[in-house]
Order: C-alpha cells, then structure tokens, then sequence
C-alpha cells in the first residue's frame, strides 16, 4: 500500500469495452480519465468554469508524461488524484495518480504541463490571484515511481514534418479526421485521441518486435502481446473539428528488455506537426503477464529495423 498524493479529483470503475485484446485498461481511457480530471482540479483551482462552453479562460495540455506500474482489468475500481508540482506566471505542472481500489497501488502516474489561456486564441495570461493561492496548498513532490525514467525531458519532435517523415520511411500508422466526439467544447482535439490511435494502429509496428522476441525467446510463450511503461506526448498545435491528421511512426532504440518508439501527429494539409510522442514498450507474455526479454538473437533481427534521426 501506497499513500495517496495530493487531493482526490476523479473516481470511477474499469469497463470491459475499455479494455484491448490483451486484456488490460487500454492507454486512451487512461487519457480520457485524466482529462477529466484536469477539468475537476482546475475546478479546485477556483477555475470553476475553465471548461464550459462559456469559459473566457482554460487550461490547455502541452506535455504529457506517463508512466504505468500496474495493470487493471475490467471490474477494477480506480481513482485519481493531483497536485501541483510548480506554477509559473501562465504554465503549471500538475502531478495526478491514477490508483487502483483493491490494492491502494499506483496504477499510472502522470505529469502534466499545462498553460492559462484565453478560451479562444490561446493566449497565454496569469493564473488569477484565487488560482495561486489554492495552488500553494495543494503543492507536492514528484515520487520516485512518478519520474522520467526510460523517456527523455528534452523537447521532441522538433524534425517532425510530413516530408521527413516520407524522407525516414515512417510507417503510416493511423489516419482520419478530427469529429466533434473527437474534440472537448471549444472544438479543440482531446489529447486522449492522439495515444488512443497510436494505440489503433501500433500493433502494425511492433508486430515484427513481437514475434522476433517470442520466436527467439528461451522459454517460448503461448501468447505473447505488448505494452508500454511510459509514454511521453507534446502538443503544439490542437487540431480543431474538421482537420485531418496522419500519425507516422518508427523505432529508434533497442535493449535487452524495451523498444523506444516515436509517433508524429501530423497536418496532411501543411505538412506541419500537431504534435510528437516517444514511448518505452515491451513484448508481454500474455498467460504469465510478465516481460518477455530481447535475446541476442532477437536484438540481431530487429536492429537493422531502427531509425536513427535527429529531433523523434
């Protein structure tokens, strides 16, 4: 048992429709769960109104750092907690915790960097007086279980482009369009719908990875799946109701145990990025439910695969 950090925001249940062939929460209802609860803590903040559909002001997602230390499977209980990390003039970082019922353990931990803006054009302002007042007391310490660990803290995806993307050879993971159960009441993408179509469509990617390293491993396993221990997602630019996007993907990195991956969210009409992600992922033996290491023979197939390139 762990204690609960910060201030409880949100609470609810695993459903089985929210869980993926592997039998687990998938990553995107982690998101949704979270974006509900960025709503309800900013209602904490005094900023009660900061997602209606009236809202002058809001709080936009920039960054996303997640980790996973425990699974949950439909019928699990579940919780979210929060706290502040640090409050600049118009940015803040917010802690939350998603925890499991039956155990008190930490199911995902997420920090979040976040900016005050102006409900239509984005732009940043101050935190209201009220905002930093709650906010000093409701500061917290990162936990250990809740730092980087496998991801970098340094800006990705500054080379993301729809021509280097062509130029590297990405694999064209997802595409569609943004619908307005896309997208939160100002129009706006939900940051939910970026990791929940990498989920879509990664299999595609790290189909080869998996088979590789259940085909080569010491003990093969009946079934063998995948998942990810920590997820790292930049916004720099919402899609809005209406815009396409292309999400192309790669691998950059190979051990005795994970796979980093790299997904672009893309504009087909620009050829801009929406935004990036960097993800740390791992072949599951899917009876055991443990990790399924990387043999050398394996890492000798996969290798060559890899896609070395400044600014994933």
């Amino acid at each position: 048992m762990t204690a609960p950090i910060g201030i409880e925001v949100w609470r609810g249940g695993v459903n089985t429709w929210e869980c993926d062939w592997m039998g687990h929460f998938n990553v995107r209802f982690y998101v949704a769960a979270l974006e509900e609860s960025l709503a309800s803590f900013a209602a904490q903040l005094g900023l009660e109104d900061a997602f209606a559909t009236t809202a002058g002001a809001t709080v936009l997602v920039r960054d996303q750092h997640i980790r996973f230390q425990k699974e949950s499977h439909a019928g699990d209980l579940i919780y979210m907690t929060a706290g502040v990390l640090e409050m600049g003039e118009s940015d803040a970082r917010f802690l939350f915790v998603l925890w499991r019922q039956k155990d008190q353990l930490p199911g995902a931990s997420f920090m979040v960097r976040v900016s005050h803006v102006t409900a239509g054009d984005e732009r940043p302002f101050p935190w209201p007086a009220l905002a930093r007042k709650k906010a000093a007391a409701l500061m917290v310490e990162a936990p250990d279980y809740a730092r980087a660990r496998s991801v970098t803290e340094a800006p990705i995806g500054s080379g993301a482009s729809l021509k280097r993307a062509d130029e590297l050879g990405l694999m064209r993971l997802t595409s569609g369009v943004i619908m307005p159960h896309d997208a939160d009441v100002f129009g706006r993408m939900n940051s939910q719908v970026f990791i929940g179509r990498v989920s879509d469509g990664v299999a595609g990617l790290v189909g080869d990875f998996r088979r590789a390293v259940a085909e080569h491993a010491e003990t093969k396993p009946a079934r063998a799946g995948g998942a990810v221990l920590e997820n790292r997602l930049s916004y720099f630019r919402m899609p809005r109701i209406g815009d396409r996007f292309e999400i192309r993907s790669g691998t950059s990195a190979l051990d005795g145990r994970t796979m980093a991956l790299f997904h672009w969210l893309l504009d087909p009409r620009t050829g801009e990025a929406w935004g990036a992600a960097s993800a740390v992922a791992i072949v599951l033996d899917l009876d055991t439910r443990k990790i399924i290491p990387v043999s050398p023979a394996a890492d000798a197939v996969l290798r060559p695969k890899l896609i070395a390139a400044e600014g994933l």
